[in-house]
């Protein structure tokens, strides 16, 4: 029998991605033996991140040809937005304060300053890397990384358009990203098991926080049925009607916006996010969701709304997973090295400011990857400590789309003070 790698069918893929997620799920729920130790200490989230990243490693999957990531991207994060939103307490969101902005926005800065400080530290120890002339500048690719981890996709196609980057290189660019910002995906997820301890180091006040998390649970109890087949199919009725109109509003934005707005259809230009679709459809996505938190579709809580959409959530990890490379390291290790430096520089001002705001880890984690991993993975760090703050990683991931450009730009500047003076 010949078995041709990698598979190129994506419901093979889709049966090895479900086949970890349920082995993960399986031994998560041994209550005795080796299993019960392994996972007090990697989080169950972790693992379902990190299986399909091997099926990538060992050649099963080639995540470049596979169309899963843009399905559970496209498809899934809206529906879960939607149904983790149905029942949220919008006064409730707003009660958290303004440290969830406030870290947010010290990841942007960590971003913008961490740039050009790693570019100054590596050029100690190896100034060829950092180096490259006009558009082989490696300082220009950097850019692209700065709009990628700011805001998201849009932002960093923007930065490559503005900065003329040698596409040749271009992919060196992409493999750094995607490794980089993954790894720093999986330590977040990695401290989530750890955060009572990181809050108490932190001095965090979580009031706020498990106060959400009370009255979402209250609401749930409360509403709790045991539901039945026609729950189902309304659930699954409302969250993928939502994803419809959201995709069609956010191709009808997407087309005015483009088509009468000059400053929107130029990839040059810094409102050119507004311009992306996947922007319009996570904003429309959660719009809606809040939307029906008004309404009685929000007691299907009770029948396990967000139960579905936490399925949607674990599809998504298991996709993101599979597009990290990790042995892309091994390729561009210097460029992989500028990477790293710059995310523990942007780790490292978070970790300031929140001891020093007595910020919970909660805000330190989605903040961050409000920034470095957008809207695709903000929810997922936020849903990960509790479904009901997925709203949270969401709001914050549009708010990155709108400042990516301006603050990958002034990165970019810096980045080019620092390689060329």
């Amino acid at each position: 029998m010949d078995i041709t790698l990698p598979f190129t069918n994506d419901a093979i893929v889709f049966g090895l991605l479900f086949l970890a997620l349920g082995f993960v799920f399986y031994t998560e729920n041994k209550k005795t033996g080796f299993w019960k130790t392994f996972y007090k200490f990697v989080p169950a989230l972790l693992m379902c991140y990190f299986i399909p990243s091997l099926f990538s490693l060992f050649g099963w999957v080639d995540p470049e040809t596979s169309k899963a990531y843009f399905v559970a991207s496209r498809y899934f994060l809206p529906a879960s937005l939607v149904l983790f939103t149905l029942s949220i307490d919008l006064k409730a969101v707003f009660n958290l304060g303004p440290k969830a902005l406030i870290m947010f926005l010290t990841g942007t800065v960590g971003i913008i300053i961490g740039g050009p400080l790693a570019i100054l530290l590596i050029s100690i120890f190896s100034p060829e890397t950092v180096g490259g002339a006009d558009f082989d500048a490696v300082w220009r690719g950097l850019s692209t990384l700065a709009g990628s981890w700011i805001g998201g996709g849009a932002n960093q196609a923007a930065m490559l358009e503005i900065y003329q980057y040698n596409p040749e290189k271009y992919g060196n660019m992409v493999i750094v990203d995607i490794f980089v910002a993954n790894v720093w995906m999986a330590i977040l997820l990695l401290g989530i098991g750890k955060r009572e301890k990181i809050d108490k180091w932190l001095k965090a006040d979580n009031s706020a926080i498990d106060a959400l998390q009370q009255k979402m649970e209250n609401f749930a109890q409360k509403t709790v049925r045991n539901p039945s087949l026609n729950d189902y199919m309304v659930i699954l009725m409302i969250a993928f009607t939502a994803v419809g109109a959201a995709h069609f509003g956010s191709e009808q934005i997407t087309n005015f916006l483009k088509n009468n707005f000059e400053a929107v259809s130029d990839p040059k230009s810094a409102l050119s996010s507004f311009g992306s679709s996947f922007f319009w459809l996570i904003s429309i996505s959660t719009l809606i969701g809040v939307l029906l938190s008004f309404t009685k579709a929000k007691k299907y809580e009770g029948a396990g709304a967000s139960k579905i959409g936490s399925i949607f959530i674990y599809i998504l990890v298991a996709t993101i997973g599979m597009k990290m490379d990790l042995g892309g390291i091994l390729d561009q290790p210097g460029l992989i090295m500028i990477g790293l430096v710059w995310m523990t520089i942007h780790a490292g001002l978070l970790i300031l400011v929140a001891k020093l705001i007595r910020a919970p880890y909660f805000f330190l984690a989605v903040g961050s990857q409000a920034n470095v991993g957008g809207a695709a993975s903000a929810p997922i760090v936020a849903a990960a400590f509790h479904p009901s703050l997925a709203t949270v990683g969401a709001l914050l991931a549009v708010f990155g789309y709108v400042v990516g450009t301006y603050g990958a730009i002034l990165c970019a500047e810096l980045m080019r003070i620092a390689a060329v003076g």
